[in-house]
């Protein structure tokens, strides 16, 4: 016991303490039913932590419990396929043992057994996070066992079946003989080990045009979806989980309606993954913490998903994580921020506010890992500003930190053009990285068109002021027929239907063959223009609807 519970206050408690043996981030268990916490302030007579779980029924003099250790979850095999809550806690085992509610104090625990292959051998000497054996996850995922020790196997298992806290080789070193498991423990606000950081330098594809082409994502890189109420932000983060080309998908649900999160649940579990011809969910881990669960879980929930993102990587895999939404974690931020009466900054956020933001976006990276493999972190995150509101300080301060921001417009969305993302206040800065990989595999033509079409929308958008004010007869024909290829671009190239089965993925190769044509009928048009062929004569021809076709086939 390390303290009594002298108020509650939400999620927020302050505790007498009864012994000076604590430190700042430490796990605790508070009362009968061992709520879990974590130090977040230490005062000189009291301690202050948040809770994890409901406090209903937390009453003053209720006894404090430590742990010696910070917030952690166990990183191990089982965790593909799987549905977790904001601290990592298996939701359908919890379902098994207590029910359809979560039971306050409930464990993470996992008792199934996987096989195992051995890749060690006795007497080879190992560092940390070496791999020596490997774990059948799932039909198309292997889990690879690393070591957290350096020195040398003086026993390693035969192949079988064992569970993930089976000892299955063990190393001697100076500090004795250390068991290795096929769990271990690591606390979700650290930042696991890497070698080394390696620049971008191949996308990730999703099969959507608008990004692939105008405002593509590096492998490793960074994204922000912000967008008002109803502009398709979730519809857009559950297309990328589904097509995106990453090994692995981490998708964390921060304080969204349930019925959302059931959504992508049901949805996935469905879907064939075109690259493996299984379940998408043999490659897809669930954190679900929706808007009726406690502020705090929410609040570690971005930690949790990142450290599940962090510990597949340095097996080597590629790793994506979607936060929906990160505004929601701000927002658990500022309730905890006022529970704990802090002073507030803009809009009632925190001051560390963006130090926050930064930290969790940081976290990702392509990268060498301690092993020798490469692995990369994608971060993609949406963000809710209350009214579409751009300049609210959870999306500016986002806008910092992220390489790609792919805006949703409300309009747009409105008019049932998805994705809504707007290609005039949308902006991505690996153009430059990922021109050299677009060159040697789609061809040099490819980024060429890609600035020739986004010219073309941008005096689109000029065009059409001048036509608000004075109208489109005094249009010249050339401009004309910009605003012809334009809407040609909006409606056959940026527009995509998700529901149609051609139309949903698109992969690059096919991507760079629409672009191409439509800007073949550019060149062809402008070509008729200038040899005198008004543009309502050309408009007469087929043309145009032919190039539409080609999006559905």
């Amino acid at each position: 016991m390390v303290g009594k519970v002298i108020g509650v206050n939400g999620g927020v408690i302050k505790i007498k303490p009864t012994t000076q043996d604590i430190i700042m981030g430490e796990m605790v268990e508070i009362g009968e039913l061992r709520l879990t916490g974590e130090i977040i302030r230490i005062l000189a007579d009291y301690l202050v932590a948040q809770v994890f779980e409901d406090t209903t029924g937390t009453k003053v003099g209720d006894f404090v419990y430590g742990s010696k250790a910070p917030l952690s979850i166990s990183l191990m095999p089982g965790l593909i396929g799987n549905i977790f809550d904001g601290i990592g806690r298996p939701l359908a085992q919890i379902k098994e043992k207590h029910g359809v509610f979560i039971k306050p104090g409930a464990e993470q625990y996992s008792s199934k057994k996987y096989y195992v292959e051995i890749l060690a051998k006795l007497g080879d000497v190992c560092d940390c996070g070496d791999i020596i054996a490997l774990a059948s996850e799932t039909k198309v995922i292997k889990n690879k066992v690393m070591t957290s020790a350096t020195g040398e196997i003086v026993f390693i298992a035969e192949e079988g079946m064992y569970a993930p806290t089976d000892i299955i080789a063990k190393i001697k070193n100076e500090d004795g003989v250390i068991g290795v498991t096929m769990s271990q423990n690591w606390s979700i606000r650290q930042l696991r080990p890497v070698k080394n950081k390696i620049p971008p330098k191949a996308p990730m594809i999703t099969g959507q045009r608008v990004v692939d082409t105008f405002f593509p994502i590096a492998k490793g890189g960074t994204a922000a979806i912000p967008g008002g109420f109803g502009t398709g932000k979730t519809n857009l983060m559950h297309q990328l989980a589904k097509w995106s080309d990453a090994d692995i998908i981490v998708y964390v649900g921060c304080g969204e309606r349930g019925n959302e999160i059931t959504q992508v649940l049901e949805d996935f579990q469905v879907i064939v993954d075109p690259k493996t011809g299984s379940s998408i969910m043999e490659r897809t881990v669930l954190i679900a913490n929706t808007s009726n669960m406690p502020v705090s879980s929410r609040e570690a929930s971005i930690y949790t998903g990142i450290t599940i993102a962090e510990y597949y990587r340095d097996m080597g895999y590629l790793v994506a994580i979607m936060a929906d939404s990160t505004s929601r974690y701000a927002e658990a931020l500022r309730e905890l921020s006022g529970r704990l009466e802090e002073m507030p900054a803009e809009e009632g956020f925190p001051a560390y506010l963006s130090s926050r933001l930064a930290a969790f976006y940081e976290r990702a990276g392509y990268v060498e890992n301690l092993n020798g493999t490469e692995g990369s972190i994608t971060i993609i995150g949406a963000v809710s500003p209350q009214g579409g509101d751009f300049s609210e300080p959870v999306t500016s301060q986002t806008k910092r930190f992220v390489k790609s921001f792919w805006a949703l417009d409300r309009e747009l969305a409105y008019s049932r053009h998805f994705p809504a993302i707007n290609w005039l206040t949308s902006y991505s800065e690996y153009l430059e990285d990922l021109t050299p990989y677009f060159n040697s595999q789609v061809g040099k033509n490819f980024m060429i068109n890609r600035n020739k079409a986004m010219s073309l929308l941008v005096e689109e958008s000029n065009i059409m002021e001048i036509v608000k004010l004075i109208g489109s007869d005094i249009l010249a024909e050339r401009e004309k027929n910009i605003l012809e290829i334009s809407k040609l671009l909006r409606n056959t190239f940026l527009q995509q239907n998700a529901y149609h089965k051609f139309d949903t993925y698109v992969n690059l190769t096919k991507q760079a063959k629409m672009l191409q044509a439509i800007m073949d009928v550019y060149e062809k048009t402008k070509e008729l223009i200038k040899q005198g062929t008004p543009m309502s004569v050309i408009k007469k021809s087929d043309i145009f609807e032919k190039t539409i076709i080609n999006k559905e086939v």
